[in-house]
This record gives C-alpha cells, structure tokens and sequence, in this order.
C-alpha cells in the first residue's frame, strides 16, 4: 500500500472513530438529561392567593379591613404575637420583642427587643423605631388610624388615651407607661394594625406609604395593581433563618366566588378563600384539593346607622330584628357552615352571654311593634350589601335579598345597593347608609375586641358603623377595660350583652366557619381565627 493510500485510510479510520464517539456521547448526554428531568423536577416557589377584594391600604395602622391585613401580616411583624390557631400571647410565638415584664400595678410594660432585625429598606429594627411608630399613631386620628384610638382610647392628650409614655430605655429596650391597667394591652399589641413599620420609610413616603410598605416580615413589597394583584417577595435578610419558604406571593383579587373556584380548579390560583358553603363538598371530592377550616371567631350582621331616621328609635330597630329569618338565611347560605347569632359576640370568647333571649322569626310581632312607633303601613329605605364575600357572610347580595323579602312581608320596602369595597366601608363609617351588612372577625380573642371596638361612643366614625352611643354601655366597657381579674370581666361584658340587646343597634345574623380551599400539594399552611394568616412556613410538596 503506497504512504498516499496509507494514509487515505488512516484518515477514514479516524472521521469513523469520531463518528462513533461522538454519537455515543451524544446518547450518553440525551440519557443524562432525561435522568435530570426525572431527578430534578422543579418544584413550585410561587403562591398565587384568590382572595374575594383587593387591599384598601397596605400600611396596617390605616387599614380596618381583612384584605389588608391578609397581605401586611406578611410585610410587617408586631412586637408580640398569637399562637398558631389561638390569641394567646407568649414569648415562644417569635415576635419582635423576645420577653417582656409588667408591673405590678399593671401600668408599666417593659420589652426586651429581639436583635440583629432589620426592615426591608436596610435600616435597623431598634426600640426608637418602635417608639417613633407609637408617636407616629398617637399623632393621627380616627379618621387616618382607626384602630389606635379603639385599641387605645383616642389619641395624644385625649382624655380616654390610655399610653403615657414610650420611651426607648436602650437600643433594645422600650418601656410602656399607662395612664390606667388596660386588660387586652398585650393582646392588643399582637394584632395586625400594630405592625412595626420603618420609620425611614413612612417619613420618605408619607401619605403614599400604604401604597410603599417597609416592615421587617418575611416578606417584601414589589408591586400593587389596583384591583387586581399585591406581590411581595422572600426577604433575603429575613431574622429567621431559613424562612421564608416560598420565593413570592401574588394576592389576586377575583371578586364573584364561582369565578374564584374555578380559577382554583382549572389552577390558575393555588389557594382560595371565601369558598362558598355549597362548593364545601365538590372540593372535598377533588383529589389535587384540600380544604381549610378556619376557626370560628366572628359574626355576620345588620347593622343601622342609629343617627338617621327611623332608625334613631329603638322600637323600629326592634321590630326589624323579628322581621328576619336568621335560621333560614343560615341554612340557605351557610350549608351547616354557621350558627344563628345572638349577640355581637361569639360564643367561643369569654363573656359570651348566653342567657339572653334572641329576636326570634315573628313577622306578627315585627308589624306590631312598627305600628307603635308610627309606621303601621311601614317605610321605604335602602339596604346596602357588601359587594365582596366575606369570612362572616360568604354572599352579601343573597344575604340581603333574603332580608328584603323578609322586610316587604311587613311593609318595609328596602332598596338594595352597593359600592365597591373601599367606598362602601367608607360610606358606611360616615354614617351614610339607612341599614348595612357587615360583620367582625375578632383579633385579638378579647370580648373588648368586639363590644367596645363595634358599639362604644368612643369609636364612633372608626369601626363604630352603627354610630350608636350609650353612656350607661361605655362607663361598663370602661370598667371592663381595666378589671384584671376575668371572671369580674365576664360579668361586666355579660351586662353590656343586655343593654346592647335592648337597644338593637345591629342585628347579629351568623357565627360563620369560613372555608379556605387550596393545591393538595401546599403545606405548612394554618388558617388563624383572626383572619390574618402568617404564610412563612408555607411550601410545595
């Protein structure tokens, strides 16, 4: 063979080489990628959370509503907090504050602050920053943070103003000093409103910082599309290490409950609040499901603005009270989901007062009573429903078309309307409506939390709807206030139950179990009582 053959061949046996090699290492990286996909699938790091309506604000203080507080539980923390399925406060549930001692007088707080927080926006967590933000609330009013002055009797040098003094004793040490004992003040503390914000932050921002949050939560804010969506994201320099579990969080808002349902089934959203009763069992039947519980601790109601004629006289608010059905609004709308309620408070908080006789269904009794305040061939007036479902009342819209027919059955002619979310609270606060649906989910487990914050004259224009005003119910809301011993407590509460039933200033319709549906593979997630879930711990199987 001449060296040109020769070499010819050599040539041939080597491309032929290559090709084989190469095909070779070609199956094995098809084979390794496939091993890869199988091995390494990729596993779920954003919640998308339907919810019923959007925020009205997302700086806590400012906010009375769920919606909000659902999204700035996450972005803010409180110096105490509950437990996971209570609203007992204990040092264990990792708030800012790591201990805390009360005087024996009961008027001095002293909190040993965690170390080493930091807010979103780099700046440390501190007791001035905690003192800056109770002098940021006391300043405001009711108008601009509603839940200071209900949690606090008022604001500044108000009389009924129950904080002395915050004082920052050291970096990590900051002293509370009442005016008189105040018996919730810890609990009060560990509510949603109550989240320590940056006060670099809400100086820079201003009046905007509810569109702006900077807290010290596991979360962060990114974005807010009005109507639509809230994200936040993981904070990377979160004090709790490892936490949170998830990358982001979307809060859609898909107000009609169908569409919300569908949207979790056809999973478009991975979890579901505001889930209607009648929808409990199909979700049950969904093996890619799960559903939530939440713990009761709520009421649905109707409640009268007590300033506007007729509903200025009790006898008319009492008729209206025998004039619904409460049993067969909760048996069409709650499907065994819900108790008929009483009183403004429910029968899980201590002070419950059982002894009371409800309103029972008595349409005889309701023209009656219409006919001895002068309206015998009844009234014409409006009836507002809430235009988003609601953990107390899941179809406001069904709700009050049952209530309208019950009125027309004595005469009263009630006009449904509505607004959007934000408006009709707002409206309703200003005493704007004739009668409204409406409801509470407690937040703290106080029965303060529900009598005094609903019907005392001191919140009047804040969470106060009715704007009903009773001397004899506040001095005993007072005094309730400030007895530290419980079982005294019960008794006081008990008495204001009484009054609070004659007058009628709401009728209490519900005592709902709201449902929460979600993705099977979800975990570590825990529907709290207050409504204001922590989602750190949430993840993806």
């Amino acid at each position: 063979m001449s060296k040109k053959k020769l070499w010819s061949f050599a040539l041939m046996l080597l491309l032929a080489l290559v090709t084989v090699l190469a095909a070779c290492s070609s199956e094995e990286a098809a084979e390794g990628e496939a091993e890869g996909e199988a091995g390494e699938e990729e596993v779920q790091d954003t919640l998308i959370f339907g919810r019923g309506g959007d925020s009205v604000t997302l700086d806590p203080i400012g906010a009375t509503d769920g919606e909000s507080f659902k999204v700035t539980k996450n972005i803010f923390e409180t110096l105490v907090n509950f437990g996971e399925q209570d609203t007992e406060v204990v040092p264990e549930n990792m708030g800012l504050a790591e201990s805390w001692e009360i005087s024996e007088d009961g008027l001095t707080y002293t909190f040993d602050l965690r170390e080493g927080v930091l807010f979103h926006d780099g700046t440390e967590f501190n007791a001035e920053a905690v003192v800056a933000n109770f002098e940021r609330w006391a300043a405001g009013g009711p108008d601009e943070f509603p839940y200071y002055g209900s949690m606090f009797g008022g604001f500044g040098d108000e009389e009924g103003h129950i904080i002395e003094s915050v004082t920052a004793v050291d970096d990590y040490t900051v002293e509370f000093q009442l005016k008189r004992p105040s018996a919730p003040f810890l609990k009060n503390l560990a509510m949603s409103p109550f989240g320590i914000a940056s006060p670099a932050a809400f100086e820079e921002f201003g009046e905007e910082f509810g569109s702006n949050p900077v807290g010290t939560g596991p979360f962060q804010f990114v974005e807010w599309q009005r109507n639509d969506t809230v994200t936040i994201e993981r904070f990377e320099d979160y004090w709790q290490e490892g936490l949170p579990n998830l990358e982001s969080i979307i809060f859609r808002a898909i107000p009609d409950n169908s569409a919300r349902l569908n949207a979790l089934l056809s999973g478009e959203i991975d979890l579901a609040d505001g889930i209607n009763p009648a929808d409990a069992q199909t979700i049950a039947d969904n093996p890619d499901l799960q559903l939530w519980e939440r713990p009761s601790m709520n009421v649905g109601y109707l409640g009268f603005t007590t300033t506007r004629e007729p509903f200025d006289d009790p006898l008319v608010r009492r008729a209206l009270a025998y004039a619904i059905d409460k049993q067969a609004i909760v048996d069409a709308f709650f499907q065994g989901y819900a108790e008929t309620a009483k009183n403004p408070l429910p029968p899980v908080i201590a002070g419950y007062n059982d002894e009371i006789e409800d309103y029972s269904y008595n349409p005889e009794k309701a023209r009656e009573l219409l006919a001895q305040a002068g309206y015998p061939d009844g009234f014409e007036m409006e009836l507002w429903a809430m235009p988003v479902p609601r953990p107390y009342m899941p179809d406001g819209q069904k709700v009050a078309e049952a209530i309208q027919a019950n009125l027309a059955d004595v005469g009263v002619e009630a006009e449904i309307v509505s607004y959007e979310w934000a408006t009709y609270l707002e409206k309703a606060q200003n005493g704007e409506a004739d009668a409204f649906l409406l409801g509470w989910t407690g937040d703290n487990g106080d029965a303060d939390n529900f009598l005094y914050v609903l019907l005392d004259k001191d919140n009047i224009g804040s969470n106060n709807y009715t704007r009903y005003s009773n001397d004899e119910l506040h001095d005993i809301l007072i005094e309730a206030q400030t007895e530290t011993d419980e079982a005294k407590r019960a008794e006081l509460y008990k008495r204001a139950q009484e009054i609070i039933h004659e007058d009628v200033p709401l009728v209490p319709l519900a005592h709902s179990t709201p449902l929460i549906a979600g993705d099977a593979d979800i975990t570590g997630y825990t529907p709290h009582p207050t409504g204001s879930d922590k989602l750190e711990n949430v993840a993806f199987e």
